[in-house]
């Protein structure tokens, strides 16, 4: 699909698989892990075989192999990132890190032309002089539909048609997230301001246990409270308190598949101070009590 990944990128990786799929000059997909040898950086470029194409990357999309390397925390979380495949972006890659994820490459065109009339609601990603970034929590149905494409990797019968149908399903997923989110014409953002919004999700990821203030937000950030609300909206798709507790929930919900603690443990070492407001929160969130969630499990 005229996709580079570079030099570096091939000298300081250890490769578990990759896999490309192509249905050019419309759609490319190219799936990988690899663990990071050594710390280093590179540009990303866009495909050259898809012209003005959006991309959309799915991290964390299935099980690490480096489990005992990998540090908890956002970034082993599963997301969706969603930005022009020409706009200019530099990855970082810190050393024993297992990098695995789904690259979805989109014409704009294409893209417009499949969403039919609901092409309106996401005018932002077709706006040729938007530079967008757009960050989205993975739902179970965008993680069902990503292990499934990545669990079929040799696909017998009908192969061609197989991958295609599960692409169109796992961004079919992805929309009907996106489309939750309000409609409001968006703010230009620069790479600054990315890298501002970024540094204010690490803190509140960092102190699960009690929101950071607004003036220490304010600060981190570098931008007034007005534009530093906007711009997350826009970026994450909920405001910064909703998000914090959505994190907070989710790893509470980690805590007691993984670790198996109890509900009142969680809900002490996440900061809840009153239980009935941890329950009630978390089922809010998740769609049922944490006693339930954890009978469940067990």
């Amino acid at each position: 699909m005229g996709y580079h990944i570079g030099d570096k990128m091939k000298a300081n990786v250890e490769l578990y698989f990759e896999k490309t799929f192509d249905f050019l000059p419309e759609l490319a997909v190219f799936a990988t892990s690899y663990l990071v040898k050594k710390s280093f950086t590179r540009h990303t470029t866009p495909p050259e075989n898809i012209q003005n194409s959006i991309r959309f990357f799915f991290h964390n999309v299935f099980e690490s192999k480096n489990k005992s390397k990998q540090s908890q925390g956002v970034s082993q979380r599963p997301y969706v990132r969603v930005f022009p495949s020409s706009q200019p972006h530099e990855s970082r890659f810190k050393k024993n890190k297992q990098v695995n994820g789904i690259a979805v490459f989109v014409d704009s065109e294409y893209l417009k032309k499949i969403l039919g009339n609901d092409a309106a609601h996401f005018q932002y990603l077709f706006d040729n002089d938007n530079n967008f970034l757009i960050e989205e929590i993975m739902t179970d149905d965008i993680l069902r539909t990503a292990n499934e494409l990545i669990g079929e990797l040799d696909a017998g019968i009908l192969k061609d048609f197989f991958y295609r149908l599960k692409v169109m399903e796992l961004l079919y997923n992805l929309f009907l997230s996106l489309k939750k989110r309000a409609n409001s014409k968006p703010l230009k953002l620069s790479q600054s301001d990315i890298a501002a919004i970024y540094k204010v999700r690490d803190a509140l990821i960092l102190s699960l246990q009690k929101s950071p203030s607004m003036e220490a937000l304010k600060k981190i950030a570098g931008l007034n409270e007005n534009k530093m609300r906007q711009l997350f909206i826009q970026i994450f798709g909920m405001g910064i308190y909703d998000y914090f507790q959505y994190q907070r929930i989710t790893e509470a919900a980690r805590l007691l598949r993984e670790e198996q603690l109890s509900v009142s443990e969680v809900g002490y070492q996440l900061g809840f101070e009153n239980l009935s407001h941890f329950t009630r929160t978390f089922e809010k969130i998740i769609g049922m009590k944490p006693k339930k969630y954890a009978m469940k499990l067990g």
